[in-house]
């Protein structure tokens, strides 16, 4: 077991970064700031799957020549396959979300409507990124109905990603997106593929225990079962890295793996000069 101590160059950077690097969605729990040390424990390889993409960073900080980017949240996914096929005319659309007209709470209530509502799947990828820009914190949140829940954030100027969205664009004609359970995308697995999953994170108390963004739970038989399956690829000679939290039950369900203890500041209350570290595990099952 190793730990090194995370320390970030741009922890307060603004999100408007034109690093090619960086994902174009606000993303709770997002891997951009740690993608140095990410890299470091990823293997090289033909294929990289990653079954948990969110906002997909590390894909987009990484050179495999083929990625499968999957993740169980259908709006996700179609945003990505829609910008995937549209390109430049789909940013444009997009474009016209962000407007001062439109950063109001009456705007925004009336697109979350519409986005629970609307059947046109090239509208409602528009207005996921919208409510991604706008809602409070970049949330992504459903209720038990399925509706997203998320409340209007109040910026003064939501930034429009479309420098991210070009370049998400140009690298996505190597990469597969797609819906699906962890399970289903591991299974596709083979020789060559390396596997980054990045969960939803076990808790570190009894009232942070928030996984309801695609509208299902992920809980202790879910970690079970993705780390039966990182053992299960690794005999196969597959790699396969995960990030959690390091807490004893993790430490101990990745006994079999490499284990990099990460100190990562996290801003704490709702004071953003205020931090404290939290340790993680970047546990690589494998070579």
């Amino acid at each position: 077991m190793t730990r090194v101590t995370f320390q970030p160059t741009f922890l307060d950077a603004p999100q408007q970064t034109n690093s090619p690097s960086r994902p174009f969605l606000k993303w709770a729990g997002g891997k951009a700031r740690l993608t140095p040390i990410i890299r470091t424990q990823l293997p090289a390889g033909r294929r990289l799957i990653e079954p948990f993409a969110g906002s997909a960073a590390v894909w987009l900080a990484t050179d495999y020549p083929s990625a499968i980017v999957a993740d169980i949240n259908e709006d996700l996914i179609h945003l990505y396959q829609t910008l995937q096929v549209e390109g430049p005319s789909f940013i444009d659309y997009c474009r016209t979300f962000f407007t001062p007209e439109m950063n109001t709470a009456e705007a925004y209530y009336a697109c979350r409507e519409r986005f629970n509502t609307t059947k046109d799947q090239r509208e409602k990828s528009a207005l996921f990124l919208y409510l991604n820009r706008h809602g409070y914190n970049g949330l992504c949140r459903y209720n038990a109905a399925g509706r997203f829940n998320v409340p209007f954030g109040r910026y003064r100027r939501p930034y429009f990603p479309a420098t991210e969205m070009h370049r998400f664009w140009e690298k996505s004609r190597t990469a597969t997106f797609v819906v699906g359970d962890f399970r289903t995308i591991l299974a596709q697995a083979q020789f060559g593929d390396v596997v980054y999953c990045d969960p939803p994170y076990v808790p570190l108390s009894s009232t942070a225990n928030f996984t309801d963004y695609a509208g299902e739970g992920f809980g202790e038989v879910e970690h079970e079962a993705l780390a039966w399956w990182a053992r299960h690829l690794a005999d196969q000679g597959i790699p396969v890295v995960i990030s959690n939290h390091a807490t004893p039950w993790t430490r101990e369900l990745y006994k079999t793996a490499t284990q990099l203890i990460v100190s990562v500041p996290r801003f704490i209350s709702c004071d953003g000069k205020r931090r404290e570290s939290v340790d993680e595990v970047l546990a690589l099952f494998g070579r």
